[in-house]
């Protein structure tokens, strides 16, 4: 069995420097977001929209049905799902208006994530188990992949499709050749938001408080480190040789040393759930328990 590194090993505690933010009111329910790369702006699903927002303030929104999940950019287009209609929507960045929209159904009321690779869009759809694979060109989905029941997220890296079921403790393997689960893996206990990068497949295993590092040649677990009690909600990534963990309880996020796990630094008091996206310009999180939103510059300078 693999040992898992305990928070204590790491003799980190809440982080005493003072970081450089820059805090935004955000009206609302500010969830899930993603860093627009061209200029480090930010979008979020909030209520019935998504909005678009900067250091400076609000930039311009779009009206959902109920926008949900983690979305994703490709170029100019942000993919974002509705869970009133069940669809994925294409929306233009620049004009702020939804392009299209693909009926793929959801698979989960909320906590989900469209993930992008392999020139397709990947959508968890039906909780009975199944992701779609859907062609952005065509907007048709060209393929619907069995998996196991309840599974709701999903990250694309090392190129495959890495699907998480939190009801059956399972890290699915997708080859996007085939469309097809060519390899599992058992995982802790509610297997959560998935990172790909800095070496490796990140899950966040909610239900123990830890997370799991995933070789993404073997697909095995090789290695843990433990965070807290459990790891409900929040948002895990990974960049700039580190790995950024949103967290619920006991601070708001956490850095983690990629390649010795140990706990780098534990930043903020705890304010809730949220989400959090990194780029090399900074991070942005979101604390909608607070009705706030922050932008962290400087990232090389946190936890190190």
């Amino acid at each position: 069995m693999l040992p898992v590194m305990a928070a204590a090993c790491a003799s980190v505690q809440a982080a005493a420097q003072e970081l450089e933010k820059h805090v935004i009111a955000v009206p609302g329910f500010a969830n899930f977001a993603e860093i627009d790369p061209r200029d480090n702006s930010v979008w979020i699903n909030n209520e019935n929209r998504v909005e678009h927002w900067s250091v400076e303030g609000k930039l311009g929104q779009i009206v959902m049905g109920k926008p949900c999940g983690a979305m994703v950019i490709v170029g100019s287009d942000l993919w974002a799902a509705d869970c009133k209609d069940g669809t994925l929507n294409r929306i233009d960045t620049g004009s702020l208006k939804i392009t299209a929209s693909v009926a793929t159904g959801l698979a989960s009321p909320g906590e989900f994530n469209v993930a992008v690779g392999a020139g397709s869009l990947w959508v968890p759809s039906d909780g009975k188990g199944a992701i779609s694979r859907v062609d952005p060109d065509t907007l048709k989905v060209i393929a619907t992949i069995p998996v196991d029941p309840d599974t709701w997220y999903l990250v694309f890296g090392y190129g495959s499709l890495w699907a998480a079921s939190s009801t059956h403790n399972s890290l699915q393997r997708i080859d996007p050749q085939t469309n097809r689960v060519v390899h599992k893996t058992i995982m802790g206990r509610e297997p959560g938001f998935l990172a790909a990068g800095e070496g490796g497949v990140w899950v966040q295993e909610q239900g123990d408080g830890t997370v799991a590092r995933i070789d993404p040649a073997s697909g095995e677990v090789n290695g843990r480190v433990k965070i807290g009690e459990k790891l409900k909600w929040g948002e895990i990534t990974a960049g700039g040789g580190k790995i950024w963990l949103r967290t619920t309880e006991d601070q708001m996020f956490v850095v983690i040393d990629p390649k010795t796990l140990a706990i780098r630094t534990r930043i903020g008091e705890e304010i809730g759930s949220g989400a959090l996206r990194y780029v090399d310009a900074g991070l942005w999180t979101t604390e909608h328990d607070v009705d706030t939103m922050t932008w962290w510059p400087h990232p090389e300078k946190i936890g190190n």
